[in-house]
């Protein structure tokens, strides 16, 4: 189910790697990447939204995690917390980056209580920083987050370190090392562009 998701993430371009470096994206923060990620393509393709719902619910089971509530990190992981809380006929919140600058002021929108047990879904990993926010509102609001799940991590270090520090579990459905052996299996890439790409993350 990983591989058929990783693969449909690359048919549909929500990932994108390019091995040439004169052909690297450029991040919002400037730095030249051989990956471009979007994982809210997946919103317009039913077959593979479906095939990720899925896999997250393999991964719920196989490592036995309990939830009470779904919450979605605003905004890409939004949608994919709500087809995953309808599958699952859980109920379901979304949390803001920050809180609502008007109104009420909310940052978790929906209801959670204290002591339910909250599975938070993103749609991407970097370095974690957006979902562990997301995990630290909802425990100072009382809940207790089983944990973390995304369909897709670069793998960087920095991701690594930030979820220890902040204490906090992650599992992806698909990642960086994962799409570049997909694509050396298919050739679209020499296993010297695959030692190159590994490289790039690597230095990160």
């Amino acid at each position: 189910m990983n591989k058929l998701v990783a693969e449909q993430l690359l048919d549909i371009k929500a990932l994108q790697i390019q091995a040439d470096p004169e052909d690297y994206f450029t991040w919002t923060s400037g730095i030249l990447s051989p990956i471009y990620c979007d994982n809210r393509l997946s919103m317009s393709f039913p077959s593979v939204r479906k095939n990720i719902v899925k896999a997250f619910v393999k991964i719920i089971e196989e490592n036995q995690i309990e939830i009470d509530v779904i919450a979605g990190c605003a905004t890409a992981g939004i949608p994919h917390a709500a087809f995953l809380a309808e599958e699952l006929d859980l109920p379901m919140v979304y949390v803001r980056s920050d809180k609502k600058a008007h109104g009420k002021g909310n940052q978790i929108e929906g209801v959670v209580h204290k002591g339910q047990k909250v599975l938070v879904i993103e749609d991407l990993i970097s370095t974690g920083g957006s979902a562990i926010n997301v995990a630290k509102v909802l425990e100072e609001a009382g809940a207790s987050v089983s944990s973390i799940l995304a369909i897709f991590t670069y793998k960087l270090k920095k991701a690594e370190d930030n979820f220890k520090k902040a204490n906090f579990s992650y599992q992806t459905i698909t990642n960086f090392d994962d799409i570049v052996e997909l694509l050396t299996d298919k050739e679209d890439i020499s296993p010297l562009q695959k030692e190159e790409l590994l490289s790039w993350r690597n230095e990160l």
